[in-house]
């Protein structure tokens, strides 16, 4: 005997069929990372567009003012040395007889001159008495003339006696400098960098417009400062002082703050490269566990405005366009797309004037596949709800 079914059951099954096929044809919220407008301090900055370098504020790079041989080298590669301390010094005997020898002839031709000054006083003094026998007319006319002659020319004597004295100091100097230019002397406090040649070795000024390795490089490593490229496009906003915020890759991501001390008054155009001015940096506090070195690499923010406690998003949320929008994701759950009107802006925040209030939540993940405006979403940091399905990629 045959048992009939009963439809019950039977048209449950079809009931929840039907009911799970609407659900999954549904379209399901797409998970997506979330930011809340917030009130923060907003700046507009310029930073530069390679990287920068650390120059000592003096440097030279040093070589004889004459070519020999060294005979003696007072320096090594990292010496500290005063200014006016002797670093080498070339041969140079024959240049200290020649102005051993200039300096007996300017002492002789001193002493000549002494010696003719004194007889030209004595004849001044004959003729001044003589004189003083004609007004008594116990001397003659002649006698009179005759010493007065005899005054002037020793006094002319006298004059050239002293002017070759003086050509005799001149042709000291000259032997002097001469012999100078065979000593090299530290212009300034600093610490030797570099020291090209060795004792004996033979020693060559650099012919114009061939440059050769210094014989001595020297650095004053008590003052530094950063050299960097700005765009020009971005250079006129720039000005002395202004705040700057400094990294340097040998201190990882430590910030030094700085000011803007010079801007270049010219533009560098280099082959395939964008047209830069160049910016100098101070650093306010140079760090004191690491000493600086010259050509660290650096790279340099300057702070051209600040605005504190203002509405700001960030700038990767901004979509393009004009005027320019974000989408925001509503209390309904829907992506809605929103005008905005912007103030200051960097790379990191953008400044709100427009469009939107604090606390409103804006769309982060704008790569992200069905993300646009009427899209169902929900915030990817909350726990779906039980069934709900929500993903995204």
């Amino acid at each position: 005997m045959t048992i009939p079914l009963k439809p019950l059951p039977i048209l449950g099954l079809a009931s929840a069929a039907v009911a799970a096929w609407w659900y999954s044809a549904q379209p399901q919220p797409i998970a997506v990372r979330l930011q809340s407008v917030a009130i923060e301090a907003v700046e507009e900055i310029v930073a530069n567009t390679r990287a920068g370098t650390v120059s000592a504020c003096r440097r030279a790079r040093l070589a004889p003012g004459a070519g020999g041989q060294i005979a003696r080298l007072k320096v090594k590669e990292g010496d500290r040395v005063h200014g006016g301390q002797l670093l080498l010094e070339l041969w140079n005997q024959d240049l200290r007889a020649r102005a051993t020898l200039a300096e007996r002839e300017s002492e002789a031709d001193t002493a000549r001159a002494r010696a003719i000054c004194l007889n030209a006083d004595n004849a001044q003094r004959e003729a001044d008495r003589q004189r003083q026998l004609q007004e008594r007319r116990m001397a003659s006319e002649e006698e009179v003339d005759r010493a007065v002659t005899a005054a002037a020319a020793g006094k002319a004597n006298c004059e050239a006696a002293r002017a070759t004295a003086r050509v005799g100091d001149a042709r000291l100097g000259v032997a002097r400098a001469e012999l100078e230019r065979t000593r090299l002397l530290a212009p300034f406090d600093g610490i030797v960098a570099e020291v090209s040649g060795e004792l004996n070795e033979y020693v060559t000024p650099s012919p114009p417009g061939i440059p050769t390795p210094p014989a001595v490089d020297l650095i004053d490593d008590a003052c530094y400062y950063i050299s960097a490229p700005i765009d020009e496009v971005d250079a006129s906003s720039v000005r002395v002082g202004q705040g700057v915020r400094v990294t340097l890759d040998a201190f990882g991501e430590r910030v030094f703050p700085g000011r803007v001390r010079r801007i270049a008054p010219y533009v560098l155009d280099q082959e395939k490269q964008s047209r830069t001015v160049e910016v100098e940096v101070e650093l306010d506090e140079p760090p004191v566990d690491s000493p600086l070195l010259a050509g660290y690499s650096a790279d340099v923010e300057i702070v051209l405005e600040r605005r504190e406690s203002v509405l700001a998003i960030p700038t990767a949320a901004i979509r393009a366009g004009q005027p320019p929008s974000v989408l925001v994701l509503t209390a309904s759950g829907r992506i809605e797309a929103r005008e905005l009107g912007i103030g200051l802006s960097n790379w990191e925040r953008t400044q709100v004037i427009a469009g939107l209030e604090e606390g409103e939540r804006i769309v982060l993940s704008l790569d992200r596949e069905g993300v646009e405006p009427g899209a169902l979403a929900v915030d990817e940091s909350s726990p779906p709800a039980a069934g709900s399905g929500a993903s995204g990629p």
